[in-house]
């Protein structure tokens, strides 16, 4: 059995940030990355818009902190924000000096662009690729401190001794057969869990599992019920359109040919926060002014050569998957499933309260974004507690000696796998998780009421019973994708339990979080982080006071 001293689950920016980070304070240390995809097919490649910095000549991050403050509606952790905001700036020199190249000002500077609830451009970007162009950049830098890669292996379980995590186990993807890995710490950098929703911008191997594996392990999830609809997605495929397009200056019409934002963010009009957004466009269609249960992005005023400079993936996936030509006709959007505000609880250096144990990125809740993220922040989010919790996690590690493992959490997940085979029921993993995406996009979609989700908590239960009952037609070790989906299936239910819990709980609206039968924000009563404990019964839920600083919530 291989212990390192430092072993990540999850391969997109939060992980390989933090494994660099880690080499970089303890360059003697035996750091490996666990990743169920190949790294450049994490998700993190998929983000378009930008990375948030305050770089501009007028900015600042005491700015960027107010802002980010506020559009998470005051639930955010303001330290942890104020840390997040002071170091974005030496973040994105440190990804320049990695060889990022973002797109550049008419001065030859890093360029950025307007987002939603921004109070300055401060958004950097590579035209509508920034993803791409920073998770390559970040996997050179992988390969040159020869950082080991578990490539395709799919952490199922902790290993949790003493109360401590001691490491993970896997199964080969490749070879087949379940792993117990060891380490001296583990970091979760597994992303989010958009698929928990049947229409998502996530990739599908958003399943959660990260969240997941701490929730099984006795670790706490916070804010779970706050998570975030994308205002512009392709209907049916939920692809992505990045906020870029807004920032650029596309226009929101209705049926009418109207800038209805001019009813809901006079002021801030296509660029409000994108919880706003998305419950504008879902009225409008609800209320009749749609256009076949979307609305139209207009990009058309922006002219050929700026969106083929600033925007041409959003051309082309137009073209591809909506048979439209933004140069030449508006886009039919909507809303869809897109973040995950909440994530494992940790503290603003990516400690949990489980020695042994850390987390990073969307997989995490350093409470940054509270109720609401602001575009450009997930990406910013990823770089800078990737890094903190990559040194922290070294020097915990850095003098501790190497400890042999007990064999029990093997056998215990040995004897899941083969309960998995030896089902003989008839209903496939695939057919459970639609059900599960379309009773959760039905009833905690945009809108909620006490009645949607009173309904979505015994079918998400019935759903964990059918669950495990599922039919595996390959029986066999390589390549088991119908393996993979049964277990990514049981991670989506647990997090679907979690987000359903601390919806019907919190009456009030705030951010993503809209109760149609509790409209209005509040703070008297529910200016708290809801915390999520996982028992036999389902969630046990308790509460927690929001760290605030500079910013009184207004």
């Amino acid at each position: 059995m291989k212990i390192h001293d430092l072993l990540i689950v999850g391969a997109g920016l939060a992980g390989m940030r933090a494994a660099l980070s880690a080499l970089a304070h303890r360059p003697h240390l035996d750091v490996a990355i666990l990743s169920k995809v190949h790294p450049v097919r994490s998700h993190s490649v998929a983000a378009q818009g930008g990375i948030n910095a305050a770089i501009g000549e007028n900015d600042s991050w005491e700015a960027h902190a107010f802002d980010t403050a506020k559009g998470g509606q005051y639930l955010g952790d303001q330290d942890a924000i104020e840390a997040m905001c002071r170091e974005a700036p030496d973040d994105i020199l440190d990804l320049e000096r990695m060889g990022v190249i973002f797109s550049r000002n008419e001065q030859g500077r890093i360029a950025q662009r307007p987002f939603g609830g921004a109070g300055f451009p401060r958004t950097c970007y590579a035209a509508d690729r920034t993803g791409h162009a920073i998770l390559h950049a970040m996997y050179e830098q992988l390969l040159k401190h020869h950082v080991f890669v578990y490539e395709e292996w799919y952490a199922s379980s902790l290993i949790v001794e003493e109360g401590a995590c001691r490491g993970v186990v896997a199964w080969d993807l490749v070879r087949g057969g379940l792993h117990a890995i060891g380490a001296k710490a583990v970091i979760l950098a597994a992303g989010g869990s958009g698929r928990v929703f049947l229409t998502s911008t996530n990739a599908v191997i958003n399943t959660g599992d990260g969240m997941a594996l701490a929730y099984r392990a006795g670790a706490l999830l916070m804010d779970m019920e706050f998570v975030q609809f994308h205002p512009t997605t392709f209907k049916g495929t939920g692809i992505l359109i990045t906020e870029g397009a807004r920032g650029e200056g596309g226009y929101l019409l209705n049926t009418l040919g109207e800038r209805f934002m001019k009813n809901y963010a006079p002021e801030q009009m296509e660029l409000a926060t994108r919880s706003t957004v998305s419950l504008a466009i879902g009225r409008e269609i609800l209320e009749g002014r749609g256009v076949d249960g979307c609305v139209l992005l207009d990009l058309r005023h922006l002219g050929r050569a700026r969106i083929m400079e600033r925007l041409p993936q959003i051309r082309q996936l137009a073209v591809e998957f909506a048979g439209v030509d933004p140069v030449e006709s508006p886009i039919p959007v909507r809303p869809g499933a897109h973040y995950q505000m909440g994530g494992v609880r940790t503290d603003q250096w990516g400690a949990t309260e489980m020695p042994g144990l850390y987390a990073a990125g969307e997989c995490a809740c350093v409470s940054v974004h509270g109720a609401n993220r602001l575009g450009g922040n997930s990406l910013l989010e990823t770089i800078v507690f990737g890094r903190r919790a990559g040194q922290r996690a070294a020097e915990a590690v850095a003098d501790r000696p190497p400890r042999a493992l007990s064999p029990e959490t093997l056998r215990r997940e040995e004897a899941r796998v083969q309960g998995l085979f030896a089902n003989e029921g008839q209903e496939r993993a695939w057919q459970v998780r639609d059900a599960l995406g379309k009773v959760m996009s039905q009833n905690l979609g945009i809108f909620r009421t006490k009645q949607s989700i009173t309904e979505a908590v015994g079918t998400v239960r019935a759903l964990k019973e059918r669950a495990a009952g599922v039919l595996l037609q390959d029986r066999g070790k390589v390549f088991n994708t119908d393996l993979v989906q049964a277990l990514e299936l049981q991670s989506l239910l647990e997090i679907a339990e979690t987000i359903v819990a601390g919806a019907l709980a919190r009456e009030e609206s705030r951010g993503a979080h809209y109760r149609a039968d509790f409209p209005k924000r509040d703070d008297e009563n529910w200016l708290k982080h809801s915390l999520a404990l996982r028992t036999p019964e389902g969630p046990m839920l308790s509460y927690e006071p929001v760290t605030i600083t500079k910013f009184q919530p207004k």
